[in-house]
């Protein structure tokens, strides 16, 4: 079988993506086994149900926080899209470009698992987590989320020496604005979505947008 030709912000490399296999194995936090192996207890028409691109389910947030004493800058997605919930990570849809950008603003290899990922995250100093821990949504729709409930953005910055907030996408930075912001009192810097979605922007132009979040990582 013919492989699928590489794309702009896939990496030519053997391992591109991982399945979900890979990235959601026993060496994952204690907090995404319970949510995956609770997601793998539902029955078959509640999980086709639960990820319908046409209809709104609830979803609570399955991912752990991902920091430590190293942490500078802290990246706020929404809520992890059902790709991401899948494979128990941020980020996880294989067109999401953003270990790619990642990847290319450290001269560093493509991450392709999750223990890869969360690495290159500390060891720069990045902290990752998502505005929401509940909230309606359509497959992974961020103009269809509503009846949010927001993390304790908070009180992981009490946990960690975070010196600045971006938000990864507008979604992103109203609902943390509107949540967030008056119990952190800090302004999060909007960045640009690397999902698939937001295809009007290039690989080349996140990588530029990215740059803003330097200062504050760990070389």
């Amino acid at each position: 079988m013919t492989p699928p030709p590489a794309t702009s912000d896939s990496p030519r490399q053997p391992a591109t993506h991982a399945s979900p296999q890979q990235l959601a194995g026993p060496d994952q936090p204690a907090c995404v086994r319970e949510a995956l192996a609770a997601d793998q207890r539902k029955p078959a028409s509640v999980a086709r149900s639960a990820v319908a691109p046409s209809q709104s389910a609830r979803v609570r947030h399955p991912i752990c926080p991902v920091f430590d004493d190293r942490s500078r800058v802290l990246l706020l997605g929404t809520m992890p899209s059902p790709a991401s919930r899948q494979v128990g990570f941020y980020y996880g849809h294989p067109r999401n470009r953003f270990w790619t950008v990642l990847a290319r603003l450290f001269g560093e290899p493509v991450p392709a698992t999750v223990d890869v990922r969360r690495d290159l995250a500390l060891r720069h100093g990045i902290a990752l987590w998502d505005v929401l821990a509940e909230c309606t949504i359509r497959g992974a729709s961020d103009a269809s989320i509503g009846e949010c409930v927001p993390n304790d953005i908070a009180g992981l910055l009490k946990k960690a020496p975070i010196e600045a907030v971006f938000c990864t996408g507008a979604k992103a930075a109203q609902l943390y604005s509107r949540y967030c912001e008056p119990s952190t009192e800090i302004e999060a810097i909007r960045l640009p979505s690397t999902s698939p979605a937001n295809a009007s922007a290039s690989l080349e132009d996140l990588v530029e947008a990215y740059r803003r979040i330097l200062p504050y990582c760990r070389s």
